[in-house]
């Protein structure tokens, strides 16, 4: 039997990711209903104190959610793959005649989709909410473009960890020391110039800052090329410094 191409071997390794969606509760809830409840919490909490409207303080805070959502959403990928190398079905892949790169890489694709259901959650939201994107749709799908970029080169940090820690739960604990602070130390929620100096300075060099920047301007119209810009080199370095790790871990462990 002549094996299964490369790209045919990716591609059905990733529909198979995509598939986990619906049958695991967890990943379900954080791709539906944590983007819901965090948006509804956020707008009618602090909309009226922040921005003296619900209208007004959705405008600025939908971009934001939005990749708050897409970036914790990112740890699934070394979720799905610590549980399979858990079942024995990591090593059943590396045993089959098919492109080794396959579960990794169809991993990093299904990623694709739940990225792009969760951000269609929040935009339905955001929309009910009188969210209104001046830049409109072409505006949308470019900043959610962007927002897909940066969390596919985030996913191979998660790949790493996937793949030397002992159980999801370990995968999910370590995520959220890093994803906590730095969704929450950025200009999501609210403009940096109300923060002391010091968190101004912290804030500015955030990369998750730089994308929700350049996500509102891509949506709302005058976006800066500098924004996008450091999203993009933000994407490209942790790329090239953690692609190249998980991809010799997933070697060495053969």
């Amino acid at each position: 039997m002549t094996p299964p191409s490369a790209s045919a071997a990716a591609f059905t390794l990733a529909w198979r990711a995509a598939l986990k969606i619906k049958h695991v509760p967890f990943q379900l809830f954080d791709v539906t209903v944590f983007p819901i409840m965090m948006t509804l919490m956020f707008t009618f909490l602090f909309g009226g104190a922040l921005a003296g409207s619900i209208e007004a303080y959705v405008q600025y805070l939908l971009p934001g959610i939005i990749v708050q959502t897409l970036v914790f959403v990112t740890v699934y990928t070394g979720v799905g793959l610590n549980g399979d190398i858990a079942k024995g079905i990591y090593d059943r892949f590396r045993s089959m005649p098919i492109w080794q790169p396959a579960p990794i890489v169809g991993a990093l694709l299904g990623d694709v989709l739940r990225y792009s259901l969760a951000a269609l959650v929040v935009i339905i939201v955001g929309l009910l909410l009188g969210f209104r994107p001046e830049a409109g749709p072409l505006g949308v799908i470019a900043a959610v473009a962007l927002m897909l970029v940066f969390c596919f080169s985030l996913s191979w940090m998660w790949i790493i960890v996937g793949m030397k820690v002992h159980s999801p739960e370990s995968v999910m604990t370590t995520s959220f020391l890093l994803l906590f602070p730095m969704t929450m130390v950025s200009d999501i929620f609210v403009d940096p110039a109300t923060m002391p100096g010091w968190l101004q300075a912290v804030v500015s060099v955030n990369p998750v800052t730089f994308l929700a920047r350049a996500s509102r301007g891509l949506m709302h119209g005058g976006v800066e090329f500098a924004d996008v810009a450091w999203v993009l080199l933000a994407s490209v370095i942790i790329t090239a410094v953690f692609a190249p790790i998980a991809m010799r871990i997933y070697r060495s462990e053969r």
